[in-house]
């Protein structure tokens, strides 16, 4: 399966706000603002983690990263957690899926956590100078939809690696490619 586009991520924005708008609208009259938005909070999480899980390559796991989540959430809802805690555990989560599944070095999931922080300023500007739950969605999804522009390694391989002979084994090859590095360590003075 292809890796997610930006216009995924806008369309994926979209949907979350127009969904999320809705039914805060329509349920807080009936159960109030704070438990409408905690349950917003994990529904929209939970389709998120659903929709990258479906867009990923990796297959292993999948059912495991969901459990775990799962239980990271219902965890979150039952200790009682304080709102803004409660959205940074769904938030570490969707970082942790998206990390997992999407990025193959550090560099790259320490910026996607990157992304998690602006895409919270994002929010949290949105609600303040707006007071509107569709608009903070939007502008938090709107910038999680950059999360494709960040490659998935971020480091580059040994700058000349021999190509590989005959009847070499990946054993004989690693051990040529790790001379190669420490000549060039020992030549760096």
């Amino acid at each position: 399966m292809k890796r997610p586009t930006f216009f995924e991520g806008v369309a994926v924005a979209l949907t979350a706000s127009l969904v999320g708008g809705a039914l805060y609208a329509a349920l807080t009259p009936a159960f109030g603002s704070g438990a409408v938005l905690r349950l917003l909070i994990a529904g929209v999480s939970f389709g998120y983690v659903v929709y990258l899980l479906t867009r990923s390559r990796g297959r292993i796991g999948r059912p495991t990263a969901l459990a775990t989540w799962a239980v990271v959430a219902g965890a979150g809802w039952l200790l009682g957690l304080s709102l803004p805690l409660y959205l940074a555990v769904h938030l570490g989560a969707v970082w942790l899926i998206r990390s997992l599944y999407f990025h193959a070095s550090v560099l790259a999931a320490l910026l996607d956590l990157g992304l998690n922080g602006l895409g919270l300023g994002a929010l949290i500007w949105a609600a303040t100078l707006s007071g509107s739950l569709f608009l903070s969605i939007w502008c938090f999804f709107l910038v999680q939809a950059l999360f494709v522009a960040i490659p998935a390694r971020m480091h580059r391989g040994p700058a000349h690696v021999p190509p590989a002979r005959g009847g070499e084994d990946r054993f004989e090859r690693a051990y040529r490619v790790a001379q190669s590095a420490l000549r060039k360590l020992s030549s760096i003075r």
